[in-house]
Formats: structure tokens, C-alpha cells, sequence
């Protein structure tokens, strides 16, 4: 196999709102550097300084922390502690934190998760732990209903209002399986397609990619053509549980960047992995709807999907980032980005789409890397397995204005999924109309203390399922890209 570039063309449409907040503001949407601060002032940070923070604090303290999160109007970060326990509260504020007490310790509220997965693991329903209201928030679809809306309501109820919030969703927990630029693999039965996530170097230092796991598991060979011949085998896939795979390229020559393409010739460069902070801006690109953004809601979220293989049984997933990002069907295994370049996660599940709004959930690319031994370009500094991106127009100008990125109109249709990778301009050029703006898409976003029945629609929760390379028939996998940017729904 000669040597090859690995590119993914961008398809869907962009909303033109997130691309100027992504690209022309890079960093000014975040707030100004850190600064000085004395003990017991909050510091002002960016979200990746925040989120930086909150992990040296959670080592530092441990369970005395009950959980944390960016308050973006502040630009701080704010860290929540049980009884008032002096030392943790100095501690955390000499750090530049602002400190908030609260009733539910990190133990009480692990507790609560542990009985709602004895009493309701069933399809259909998901939970994550939200600090800013210090409660579970629990989720269950339109397929939760009758005797099964009844348990779980009851065992919700059981832990107390304090400590759990139920709300219903109007869409249905799902993988996202079709649509958009992909990676194909022909199983028995048809053809399965996923998206890419990030390029990474494995452990052996040979050239890779991220995808769902749900895609390594049902797929072994992928190929960056509907009809072409595999360039990349699946070396690990982990689904149900986690949802990531790594897939190798089979030529050692393929040059993957650390990037991900957002569109019209722009790239955003991703330099390290990044923890997900709830309340901090993230941005997910996919093959089916193109770039879109939205805040963190929850994490640690458990899903629980209907089994494919077993019609009495439930994929369960743990550990996930839940969002009010939208996705749709496609979108699945593509990647969740910041706008100063870290890598946060594998799109995997959810419910809903991109004009009713919704949940997604996603696989944390820190715990997908440190199963797999993976590292993000030269160990995290996207540098990439071979040179830049050539077919990329170049890094995104911050300076550019918000029309430089994406005229409404510019998305003159998709790719062709038959065309090989890099060949596939066309659907790139994402501009849309300004649907999505700063994060406002996913109906505004559900409020996590919503009682249930407040929320509907837009709860884009699906579970982990949407990722990879392999996930079931018509799982979208997006080109072994060196652009992080197709997703898999």
C-alpha cells in the first residue's frame, strides 16, 4: 500500500455560531489569563485552566471535595464541600478556588448511584452525578413507561428529593448509526459505518485512531471507502462497560495529524487530553451535523441501552460525560473537543437531534487512552504519527472574522461517501445558517433539577453506543482521519 495521508472530509452543516466561537475567539470566550488571587479569592481561569484545577484539587483532597464545576458567567471554578471542614475550604481557596457548602458528600451521592443500579438498571434510563445542584440527576426515555416508569420513579423517590431528581426524555437512548462521512466495514448482514475520533500514536508507535467501542466490537477491518479495500484493523475495542477502540492503520506510513477539521479549510489543533469540567463549553464534530457546542452536564453518567444481540438484555456504560450537546444518527465516535485544543471525548449515545435538541453522552478520551496505552500525537502534543494535514487549509485563524468561517450556504452538500479519504472535500465547507450559537442548541440546555416531565425532547442522552469503528449496521465511522473530526453517531 503506498504511502498514504489520512484525511476526512467534513460532512453535514456547521452552525455558523459555533464556528465563530470556536475559531475567531479562540481563548476570548474563556475569560482573560489566570490570575494572581490571594488565599480565599477565586481566581479568574479559562475553562482548561479550570478543569486543570479541579483534577489537582480531586487529587489533592479526594472524597473530602463533593464534586466540582466552571461557572462560566465568573470564570471560576467552583469546588463543593461537605460540613465545612476548614482545612479542605483553605486549601481549595488558596488554590484559586471558590468554595460551596453542601449537604450530599462524594460517598452519599456514589451511594445513591449504587441503588439505582441494583434497583433500576433497565433500558432506557441513565443517571450522572450534577454539582451544581449536589443531587443524581436520573433520565429515562419514552420506552421507560407503565410498571417500569413505576420502579424507577419509586426508587428515585426512595432517595429522597435532596439527593435525586428524575426527568423524562422524549427521544430514546440509542447508538448513532448512520449518515455522514465514514469508515465502512463489511460484516455478514451489510455494511457497518462509523466515524473517526482522534488520531493517536499506540504503544508501539505505530499510527492510530479513537472510535467507539461499540464499532471495534462489531467490526474488525475498516476501509476509508464504502468499496475500498481495509486501511485499518481494530487492536482493542471495549463495549459494553466502556465504549472506545483503538484501530491501528495497516500502513505504518499513514500520516495522521493531531487534528480535527472543522470545516472551510480551517483545523483545530488537538495538543493534549483533557478531564471534562461540568459547566465548561465543549465542541463536538460530526459527519452527519457538522460542528456544534454545548456545555457539560454531568459526569461519571451511567447508560443503560437495549441490548442488540439480546432483546431481554442492557448495554450498560459507565464513566461517560453527558452533555446537552445535540448529535444525530452518523455523528456516532466522532470527537468532543475544546476550542484551545484538548481532546475530552468519543461520542457514544443519546437522545434527540440537532433542531429539537437533546443529550449526548461520550467516552472521556483520558480513560480510553490509559486502557489502551494510546497517546494523543507525540505523546500528547499534537505532533501526530507523520507530518500535518496537508489537504488542511491550515490551523484556524483566531483572528479571522465570524464570515471567514462559514457563510450560510457554503455547505453544497455532502461527501460522497465512496470517495477515498482526503478526496472527500465537499461536505467540509460547514456554515449553516447560525443555529447553535454559544451553546444554546439542545433546546437551551435541560436544567438537571428539572422535575420529570420538564424536559422533554431535547434530552440527547443516548448511551455510549455512538462511536466507533463498528458499532452495528450503518454505524457512521468517519474516515481514519487525521482530522479528529467525523463522528460516529
Amino acid at each position: 500500500m503506498p504511502k498514504r495521508k489520512a484525511a476526512i472530509a467534513v460532512g453535514g452543516v456547521a452552525a455558523l455560531g459555533a464556528a465563530a466561537l470556536l475559531l475567531p475567539n479562540a481563548n476570548a470566550s474563556q475569560g482573560n489569563d489566570q490570575a494572581s488571587g490571594t488565599a480565599g479569592t477565586a481566581k479568574t481561569l479559562k475553562a482548561a485552566d479550570a478543569s486543570n484545577l479541579a483534577a489537582q484539587l480531586q487529587k489533592a483532597l479526594g472524597d473530602a471535595l463533593a464534586g466540582a464545576y466552571y461557572d462560566s458567567g465568573k470564570q471560576q471554578l467552583v469546588v463543593n464541600v461537605v460540613n465545612g471542614d476548614k482545612n479542605v475550604v483553605v486549601q481549595a481557596q488558596k488554590a484559586g478556588a471558590a468554595v460551596r457548602q453542601v449537604a450530599n458528600s462524594t460517598a452519599e451521592l456514589k451511594a445513591a448511584a449504587r441503588t439505582l443500579k441494583t434497583k433500576a438498571t433497565m433500558p432506557g434510563t441513565a443517571w450522572a452525578v450534577d454539582p451544581r445542584t449536589d443531587k443524581v440527576v436520573v433520565t429515562a426515555d419514552s420506552t421507560v413507561t407503565g410498571a417500569k416508569w413505576d420502579r424507577l420513579e419509586s426508587t428515585v423517590r426512595g432517595l429522597g428529593a435532596d439527593m435525586a431528581t428524575l426527568k423524562k426524555s422524549a427521544g430514546t437512548f440509542k447508538t448513532f448509526v448512520s449518515g455522514g462521512d465514514a469508515i465502512f466495514s463489511q460484516v455478514q448482514g451489510g455494511q457497518v459505518r462509523c466515524s473517526l475520533g482522534f488520531n493517536v500514536t499506540a504503544s508501539d508507535g505505530s499510527p492510530a485512531f479513537l472510535t467507539a467501542g461499540h464499532c471495534g466490537v462489531a467490526a474488525k477491518d475498516w476501509s476509508d471507502s464504502q468499496n475500498g479495500q481495509p486501511v485499518a484493523t481494530v487492536d482493542q475495542a471495549t463495549f459494553p462497560g466502556n465504549d472506545f477502540s483503538l484501530v491501528k492503520y495497516n500502513d505504518a506510513a499513514t500520516q495522521a495529524p493531531s487534528e480535527v477539521n472543522v470545516g472551510n479549510g480551517q483545523t483545530v489543533q488537538i495538543k493534549q487530553a483533557a478531564d471534562a469540567t461540568v459547566g465548561s463549553t465543549v465542541f463536538r464534530m460530526g459527519s452527519t451535523t457538522g460542528l456544534h457546542n454545548g456545555q457539560v452536564t454531568g459526569l461519571d453518567a451511567t447508560v443503560n441501552f437495549q441490548s442488540e444481540t439480546d432483546p431481554n438484555g442492557v448495554d450498560t456504560v459507565n464513566g461517560l460525560i453527558q452533555t446537552n450537546v445535540c448529535a444525530e444518527a452518523g455523528d456516532s465516535g466522532g470527537s468532543l473537543f475544546t476550542q484551545d485544543g484538548g481532546a475530552v471525548g468519543l461520542t457514544s449515545g443519546g437522545s434527540g437531534d440537532c433542531t429539537s435538541g437533546g443529550e449526548t453522552f461520550f467516552q472521556p478520551v483520558t480513560a480510553a487512552l490509559q486502557a489502551t496505552g494510546a497517546t494523543l500525537g507525540d505523546g500528547g502534543n499534537g505532533a501526530g504519527a507523520g507530518a500535518g494535514a496537508g489537504d488542511q487549509a491550515g490551523t484556524a485563524d483566531p483572528s479571522a472574522s465570524a464570515g471567514d468561517q462559514a457563510g450560510a450556504g457554503d455547505q453544497a452538500g455532502t461527501a460522497d461517501p465512496s470517495a477515498s479519504a482526503g478526496d472527500q472535500a465537499g461536505a467540509g465547507d460547514q456554515a449553516g445558517a447560525g443555529d447553535q450559537a454559544g451553546g444554546d442548541q439542545i433546546g437551551g440546555g435541560a436544567d438537571p433539577s428539572a422535575t420529570a416531565g420538564d424536559q422533554s425532547g431535547a434530552d440527547q442522552s443516548g448511551a455510549a453506543d455512538q462511536s466507533g469503528a463498528g458499532a452495528g449496521t450503518g454505524h457512521q465511522s468517519g474516515t481514519a482521519s487525521g482530522h479528529v473530526g467525523s463522528s460516529r453517531r
